[in-house]
C-alpha cells in the first residue's frame, strides 16, 4: 500500500515468554516458511527456543481448536496462528477465511490470551510467497508485544 506505515511500537523483549504456534499444513511450502520466519523473529526478540512449542494441524479450519487446547493448558503467554488459504474457484475460500479468523478471535477473547493471526488469505501463490516472511515476523512481534501488555493487566 502506498504510504502505509505500521507505526512505531515499543522496544520488545521476549525473554521469559512462552509462545505456542499452530501451523496449518495445507499449502505447506508457505506455512513452513511462515513457521521458520516466525521462530527466527521470536529468537531475535529473546524468546528461548525451549519456550516455543509448535503444533501442526491439517488446515486453517483446525487452527482454532488447537489454539483453544493450548490456551486452556495455561502454559503460554501468547499464541500464533499460521496458515495459508489461496482463493479457488468456489465460495469455500470465504468460508475458510471467515470461520478460521472468527474462531481465532473467539479463542483469544474467551481465554484472555493474545493470538497473532498470520493466516495468509491471498488470491494466488505469488501473493502468498511475497507476504510469508513479513507476516510471520509481524506475528512474532505482535505476540511478544501483546503478551507484555497483558502482563500489565492480569485477569482475576
Amino acid at each position: 500500500m502506498m504510504g502505509a506505515h505500521k507505526g512505531e511500537g515499543p522496544v520488545l523483549d521476549g525473554r521469559g515468554l512462552r509462545i505456542g504456534i499452530v501451523q496449518a499444513r495445507f499449502n505447506q511450502g508457505i506455512t513452513d516458511a511462515l513457521a521458520a520466519a516466525c521462530r527466527h523473529e521470536l529468537r531475535a526478540l529473546g524468546v528461548a527456543d525451549a519456550d516455543v512449542v509448535l503444533e501442526q494441524v491439517p488446515g486453517a479450519l483446525e487452527v482454532p481448536l488447537a489454539l483453544q487446547a493450548m490456551a486452556e493448558s495455561g502454559r503460554f503467554d501468547a499464541l500464533v496462528a499460521l496458515g495459508c488459504v489461496i482463493r479457488g474457484e468456489t465460495y469455500h475460500f470465504e468460508l475458510v477465511c471467515n470461520e478460521s479468523a472468527a474462531g481465532i478471535t473467539r479463542v483469544g477473547l474467551d481465554h484472555h490470551i493474545p493470538i497473532a493471526n498470520a493466516i495468509l488469505t491471498t488470491e494466488n501463490l505469488s501473493q502468498a510467497v511475497a507476504r510469508q516472511d513479513e507476516k510471520a515476523r509481524d506475528a512474532a512481534r505482535v505476540a511478544v508485544e501483546m503478551a507484555a501488555l497483558l502482563r500489565r493487566y492480569p485477569a482475576d
